[in-house]
């Protein structure tokens, strides 16, 4: 299966795919003031880096290293700012006992037989005090003690980025919108092999639920 096509098909709610991982990532072309741009309390926020693991990084070696650049850049001024790090990554244990047979995204993931014994890409320096969070679903709340976890430190704004935009970017920001956090999102740290539907997304649905950021823009909010 072509890797492309089964991710898509895997984590994606895109039935036509028309981008490559050839396409490059479309960086946000607006960037915002500072006054357009909600404070954040570095206390009550939190950095959701999702889906950032080998195996799926692995799948895009073209554009793999400029995110993974750009992703780099925000934890690190995410911890340099005192906003907590949490990891979400998508595991599964052998024979994918949790995927059900009804679950069509489920028996894509079978078939690409990843996502196991994969890890946090270790180009973001992950730190042993940054909580991972495995989910066997494209949403990073379901199933998972994730918002437990941010309500108990107080947590009510969060930032988002990951891969893929129509799979647990979708999922993770319609559920985190339902109940409530704050929302932003790095356009230049998410990624979809369907650029369309990627800028159609940050344009509708992701600008109605959460303040879409460029790298440029969250930078200067953690400075």
């Amino acid at each position: 299966m072509n890797p492309e096509n089964a991710l898509d098909s895997a984590m994606a709610t895109s039935s036509n795919p028309r981008g490559s991982i050839d396409d490059g990532i479309s960086s946000a072309s607006v960037e915002l003031t500072s006054s357009q741009i909600p404070a954040i309390v570095p206390a009550q926020t939190a950095l959701v880096v999702m889906h950032y693991q080998t195996d799926i990084l692995g799948l895009f070696p073209s554009v793999a290293p400029a995110l993974l650049a750009n992703t780099r850049k925000l934890c690190d001024a995410a911890r340099a700012k005192g906003v907590s790090v949490y990891f979400a990554n998508l595991r599964f244990s052998p024979g994918y006992p949790e995927v059900s047979p009804l679950n069509k995204n489920g028996q894509g993931i079978k078939q690409l037989g990843l996502f196991i014994d994969d890890r946090p890409s270790p180009e973001l320096a992950h730190q042993a005090s940054e909580p991972v969070i495995i989910a066997h679903r494209a949403s990073v709340f379901f199933g998972t003690d994730l918002q437990a976890r941010l309500f108990a430190q107080g947590v009510d704004s969060l930032i988002m980025v990951g891969i893929a935009s129509t799979g647990v970017v979708l999922s993770s920001v319609a559920y985190a919108s339902d109940v409530d956090f704050r929302l932003y999102t790095v356009k230049d740290c998410c990624y979809d092999p369907d650029q369309v539907v990627h800028e159609h997304l940050f344009s509708t649905a992701f600008d109605s639920r959460t303040t879409v950021l460029s790298l440029a823009d969250a930078l200067r909010l953690l400075a």
